[in-house]
């Protein structure tokens, strides 16, 4: 029973699906989940004894690789004294004062466990401050699994929208308005008919749990001039892009140059090293609405602990410049030989990217919302991802995800990528 196969059929018996996440259960390719043993630099090892070349990286907190020595040094240090304390600690303290240092609309920071936290946080946050109760979010958008996020676009302009899930009620999504990604034009609409009753706009302002969909020039500065005119807030969801994609997340790549800031922000990945830690940051006037300061209450018993602090703070100190380019260098490099690929295979295809982050997705022609991203063959894709996996690259197990590199990827990476890509793309070609 050491084997994936063993285990799955032991998970499956106690855990619903098997699996303590939905996409790693394998159902949107199909075939048995590998098993992780171990996991250093760029490879991952499953418990079947096979290494593979990672471009999941734990869904984009390992941006160093896997057990970098400093990342697991403050983990075992910290540990060392007790994992948790459910007291305040120097830890937090310290990771909060470097992203108010690198995030200019980051004035105060509420640590939480996960991204669905904070982002539960922001919209409590929104409502309090602005006294109103409806939010617009963008189709093919995730912002985690609270129950008014679970919410599809309908026909037409804005609809209130029926729930993604069951047990869901309907009345808990009654305040959320579902727009397509990019349409600036639909978002002025909805704010000249009911800017009264909107609380905020929430967007990822890179979107990558569609596929990589960069957003269009100047549509986030749209959205934050927006929100402003007619009172409403601004929430950026950086759970996937914060600290990915730069020193001071998507934010620091547009609006730091262009001039705007968001009223919230949300993170974790990255900022947790690995470990369960996110966190809910913005303007001090509405952060300090947060209980105790304020009346909004939020707590959790295991957030800011001093161990998922720590391993934050290290993973931060080496997201240098340096580290910046290399990511990008490598996003670029892998991008280049998966498309190449598919190329000389004849496969239809479009790599995009936002930064170090990308996808390809299986069509011709670009992607630019939800719509696009769901018409492509992903019969092929699934092909690809089993042969990839097959020749020892360990792939997202969906066509509907981001690539994610580390500064760990070598050249003997790349070549096993090559070596893979080509014996996947034809693969991939053969429906």
């Amino acid at each position: 029973m050491s084997t994936s196969a063993g285990w799955f059929a032991r998970a499956r018996a106690v855990m619903p699906g098997g699996v303590s996440s939905p996409v790693r259960a394998f159902g949107s390719v199909g075939g048995q989940p590998r098993y992780v043993q171990s996991a250093h630099g760029s490879r991952v090892i499953d418990v079947d004894g096979r290494e593979y070349v990672d471009l999941v990286g734990a869904w984009g907190p390992m941006i160093l690789g896997h057990a970098h020595p400093a990342v697991a040094e403050a983990i075992a240090r910290t540990a060392a004294s007790s994992p948790s304390f459910g007291a305040p600690c120097a830890e937090e303290v310290l990771l909060a004062e470097e992203i108010v240092a690198r995030v200019g609309p980051a004035q105060r920071v509420r640590f939480t466990s996960s991204g669905t936290e904070a982002v539960m946080t922001a919209l409590r946050l929104a409502r309090a401050a602005t006294g109103r109760t409806a939010v617009i979010k963008f189709s093919g958008c995730y912002h985690g699994h609270a129950d008014a996020m679970l919410a599809a676009a309908g026909s037409g302009v804005a609809t209130l929208s029926l729930p993604d899930s069951p047990g869901v009620p309907p009345a808990t999504t009654a305040d959320t308005i579902v727009l397509p990604y990019g349409d600036l034009a639909a978002v002025q609409q909805v704010l000249a008919a009911r800017g009264h009753e909107i609380a905020a706009i929430i967007t990822e302002p890179a979107p990558a749990n569609m596929g990589v969909v960069p957003p269009p020039a100047g549509f986030n500065a749209g959205l934050s001039e927006a929100a402003a005119a007619h009172g409403a807030l601004l929430i950026l969801d950086e759970v996937l892009t914060g600290f990915r994609v730069g020193d001071a997340g998507w934010w620091g790549r547009e609006g730091r140059v262009e001039g705007w800031a968001p009223d919230l922000l949300t993170f974790g990945k990255v900022i947790g090293g690995g470990l369960p830690l996110a966190a809910v940051a913005g303007r001090a006037e509405v952060m300090d609405l947060l209980a105790p300061s304020g009346p909004v209450y939020q707590a959790g018993t295991l957030s800011g602990n001093p161990t998922a602090a720590a391993a934050g703070l290290a993973t931060l100190a080496g997201c240098t410049a340096e580290a910046y380019r290399a990511l990008d260098m490598n996003a670029a490099s892998v991008a280049g030989i998966v498309g190449s690929a598919l190329a000389e295979a004849g496969v239809p295809h479009h790599v995009q990217a936002a930064g170090s982050l990308f996808s390809i997705f299986f069509r011709d022609g670009a992607v630019t919302d939800y719509a696009t991203a769901r018409q492509q063959d992903t019969a092929a894709f699934a092909r690809f991802f089993h042969a990839m996996l097959d020749n020892g690259v360990w792939l997202p197990p969906s066509a509907f995800e981001a690539w994610f590199v580390s500064t760990a990827l070598t050249d003997d990476d790349l070549e096993r990528i090559t070596a893979a890509a080509h014996s996947a793309a034809r693969a991939a070609g053969q429906g």
